[in-house]
Parts: structure tokens; C-alpha cells; sequence
């Protein structure tokens, strides 16, 4: 298969790894849940690092830099963001105070994307995250 190089937004400089895969599931959402996931899509390549992927993983589009950053998908009555990260959810808990929040996945209403600043926020701490873990795996601490 191969590599879009094409940009997806006018700022962001994310690749999609199957631009069609990507279109195809929004263009067969319903509305309003089509503009309120493009909504938090945007928000979330505008955090991205410009290395980043957009593909299909599960069938849900998924957000990859050295690992699965995060994912978006939605349903028949909301939409949901998938950090990938039970540390994030745990993170962010006060400010998802008003959404359906579990161990891995944060539930909104289908006509109501999430704010795109804690979006951006979520992004940042994911990358983090992955970035710290990364670097404990390259210079493991030696045990007594």
C-alpha cells in the first residue's frame, strides 16, 4: 500500500497512510456526527507532530507517530475519543467531568465535539507519555 505525502489540513503536515480508507469512513458518517468528528480530527492533527499518520486501525481512524497516539470513532448516539492511555483519561479526569468517561474511552454526544484546547492538551501529555516510555526502554534503570 502505498504512503499519501498529501496533507490533510492546510496547517497540518500529517501523512495519511490510506487517504481513501480515512475519507471513505467519514464520508459514510451521518450528520451531525460527520462535522463533529471532523471537528476534533482537526484539533487533534493541528497537535500532532508533522511525522504523524492517519490510518484505519480497528476501523476507526487512528492517529500514529511510534505508536498509536490516539483514535476517534463514532456511533449511533455519540462519538468517542480513544487515548490509548488509561494515565491520560486519569489526567484530564476533571475536565471530562461532563462526559461518559471508562478505563479507556471518553463518550461524547454525536452534535457536540470535545473542546478543541483540552484535545490539544490530550495530544501533548499522549506524546509525552509515549516519548518517556521510549526512553525508559532505550536506558533501563539497572535493579539492586
Amino acid at each position: 500500500m502505498k504512503k499519501s505525502t498529501r496533507s490533510t489540513s492546510p496547517k497540518s503536515a500529517v501523512k495519511p497512510a490510506n487517504d481513501q480508507a480515512v475519507a471513505n469512513y467519514f464520508s459514510h458518517l451521518p450528520e451531525p456526527a460527520r462535522t463533529t468528528l471532523q471537528s476534533v480530527r482537526a484539533a487533534i492533527l493541528s497537535a500532532c507532530p508533522k511525522s504523524t499518520i492517519e490510518t484505519l486501525s480497528y476501523g476507526i481512524p487512528t492517529f500514529k507517530h511510534s505508536g498509536s497516539i490516539l483514535a476517534i470513532a463514532a456511533f449511533r448516539d455519540h462519538c468517542s475519543l480513544f487515548p490509548m492511555s488509561y494515565f491520560v483519561i486519569d489526567k484530564f479526569r476533571p475536565q471530562l467531568s461532563r462526559f461518559e468517561v471508562s478505563k479507556g474511552t471518553v463518550r461524547f454526544p454525536i452534535d457536540k465535539p470535545l473542546p478543541a484546547a483540552l484535545l490539544k492538551k490530550i495530544v501533548k501529555a499522549r506524546l509525552t507519555q509515549m516519548s518517556e516510555k521510549a526512553a525508559a526502554k532505550q536506558n533501563p534503570t539497572p535493579r539492586s
